[in-house]
């Protein structure tokens, strides 16, 4: 190799040794006869000093070069004195004289800085993402997602699971998100799909009797994106049979437990996770993935408030309504501009208003305090367990329309301030969904997690009176306000697999021809099985403290699914639409 040491591993044990180093000039600092040049490769920084007087030819190619040359370096390792240790840096301690150096490649000015952390636009960042992916800041993502991945693949090995692949194209089945799909050359007018996940592949290897299957699998939607989305993304793809729900909580929980505590042994956690029910998470957060970090729950007024003198309550509860509130830290000074404020953000969830009362010691200062007795306001206080100095906002309305609007806000006011302990990743479980959820448009049921979901085995018998009764034998793992993995007892038996399809309005026809592999294979004996899908992504963004996914992988797309470097996607030429018989409708 064209180096015997990484920059970054050179310590005192090396004192006198002599080595040669490649890497990237990451700061230069010409002081005449001296040079001292900062070089950069993957493991850290080493600081190499070239003296004029001892090796002049060595000292006239540091003369040349300047930020990001490529640069060989032979010399010598040398303590440094006490008074010149650099405590900020692993290789503080010592440094290396050059005796020899070679210009392995020069480079142009870069766009950005790439020794230190300033504001670059992304669209910048993006488009020259080779240089980006330099920066401290990347380098040590990019180590923490290998870290986590092998992490995974080790704990999951040792544990009896076998890493199976499974096909990129596959058959287009689409339902939920809408798949990307691949045009077939020697089959003109079929297409591939790329896989919104392996569901049906990795239900398949339990009926092959696998057991316990893992996979780190790359899943392609075409939706549209946000901080937390890309259109390619990777998940921890896991299937077991013959287990039940507990088994496979049990399973990613202590995965989970063990590689937080290995790799970012900083970061707290509330153990064993926390786990609530669907309903129970929107009744108090909600949200169906909240941020556990803080409290600020949303508390029922309803009963507290139905014969009040304020209208606005009492019609609401009377017809059918709810009326919630969350009590706001430290916000009872609020201006009537910042509650106006606070007003518009709950509009935007449908509410069509906002009622505070402004808690100060001894006295409730409120546009509605007027219309509740003394008893109905310290009720109310009582409720959500205000203090002297909180804001306690209440919406009145449909009840989702309260839900939303209170947990958005609730959201909302955690982060402007600064509730959430950054360094806690709040992990909690959230089980018992509704199999099914009405779509009112469409006048039909829609599967809520996804339709090979089983219904929990003692609601079987409501799939023929009441399904929208029917809960899911479903799970979703939570952590900091986002969905960090789903996952299900799957339907193994052909019968409840054909009375789900039916539910969800598929003719036999149309069951059989897009998922009669899976109906047949059903018939075979399939087992018992279940799995789940952490998301490789969003793990490592929480583990590193980023808050866009963009930031933990490699070569992201923007929000509109462009990739600035490549500029993909790209027209493709005339020759290849004709083979693959297609052609471009304006």
């Amino acid at each position: 190799m064209l180096k015997t040491h990484a920059c970054g591993i050179l310590r005192t044990t090396h004192v006198g040794q002599r080595v040669t180093l490649a890497g990237w000039v990451h700061r230069r600092r010409d002081m005449g006869g001296l040079i001292f040049i900062d070089l950069r490769d993957r493991e850290g920084i080493v600081q190499v000093v070239f003296d004029s007087n001892q090796e002049a030819d060595a000292h006239a190619i540091a003369a040349q070069v300047r930020n990001e040359f490529v640069l060989q370096v032979s010399g010598l390792v040398r303590a440094r004195t006490n008074d010149q240790i650099n405590p900020n840096l692993p290789t503080g301690e010592i440094e290396v004289v050059a005796q020899q150096a070679t210009i392995l490649n020069p480079a142009q000015n870069p766009p950005f800085y790439i020794n230190r952390e300033n504001e670059t636009s992304e669209t910048l960042r993006l488009k020259y993402r080779y240089l980006d992916l330099r920066r401290e800041r990347m380098q040590r993502n990019m180590r923490l997602r290998h870290e986590v991945v092998l992490f995974m693949r080790n704990f999951l090995s040792q544990r009896g699971f076998i890493e199976i692949e499974t096909p990129i194209l596959i058959k287009s089945t689409p339902e939920g998100a809408r798949d990307y799909v691949v045009p077939s050359r020697v089959q003109p007018g079929k297409f591939y799909a790329l896989p919104q996940s392996p569901q049906q592949l990795k239900q398949l290897l339990m009926v092959a009797g696998f057991e316990k299957y893992f996979q780190i699998a790359r899943c392609f939607r075409d939706e549209d994106l946000r901080a937390d989305r890309q259109p390619e993304f990777t998940q921890l793809d896991i299937e077991m049979s013959f287990v039940e729900q507990e088994d496979i909580l049990n399973v990613v929980e202590t995965l989970y437990t063990e590689m937080v505590h290995t790799l970012t042994p900083h970061k707290k956690m509330i153990e064993p996770f926390p786990r609530l029910t669907y309903h129970e998470a929107l009744a108090r957060y909600g949200s169906d993935k909240p941020d556990l970090r803080f409290g600020m729950e949303l508390k029922e007024l309803s009963d507290l408030v139905a014969d009040c003198g304020f209208q606005v309550f009492s019609d609401t509860v009377s017809q059918g309504g709810r009326v919630k509130a969350i009590a706001i830290p430290g916000c009872a000074d609020y201006s009537r501009k910042q509650i106006d404020e606070l007003a518009m953000f709950v509009k935007n969830y449908g509410a069509k208003g906002l009622a505070t009362l402004a808690v100060h010691p001894g006295e409730v200062k409120s546009s509605i305090a007027k219309f509740l007795s003394a008893t109905q306001m310290q009720a109310i206080l009582d409720r959500v367990e205000a203090q002297p100095g909180d804001l306690v906002a209440i919406v009145a309305d449909q009840p989702q329309v309260v839900t939303a609007a209170l947990g958005a806000l609730r959201s909302e006011m955690g982060r402007r301030l600064n509730l959430a302990d950054p360094n806690m990743l709040a992990f909690g479980w959230v089980v018992d969904f509704p199999l099914f959820e009405w779509n009112e448009e469409e006048g039909r049921w829609d599967a809520t997690h996804h339709l090979f979901t089983a219904p929990k085995p003692q609601h079987l018998h409501l799939l023929d009176s009441d399904p929208g009764a029917v809960l899911a034998d479903c799970y979703d793992l939570i952590c900091n306000g986002y969905e960090l993995a789903s996952g299900s007892i799957r339907i193994h038996r052909r019968d409840v697999q054909e009375k789900v399809l039916n539910l969800l309005n598929y003719s036999i026809d149309q069951a059989y021809a897009r998922f009669g592999h899976m109906l047949t294979a059903f018939e075979y004996g399939a087992p018992p099985h279940g799995g789940i899908a952490p998301g490789v992504d969003r793990t490592v963004m929480l583990m590193a403290d980023e808050t866009s996914l963009r930031e933990v992988i490699a070569f992201p797309k923007t929000a509109s699914a462009t990739d600035l470097m490549t500029d993909a996607p790209s027209e493709i030429e005339q020759k290849q639409l004709d083979e693959l018989h297609l052609r471009i409708v304006e």
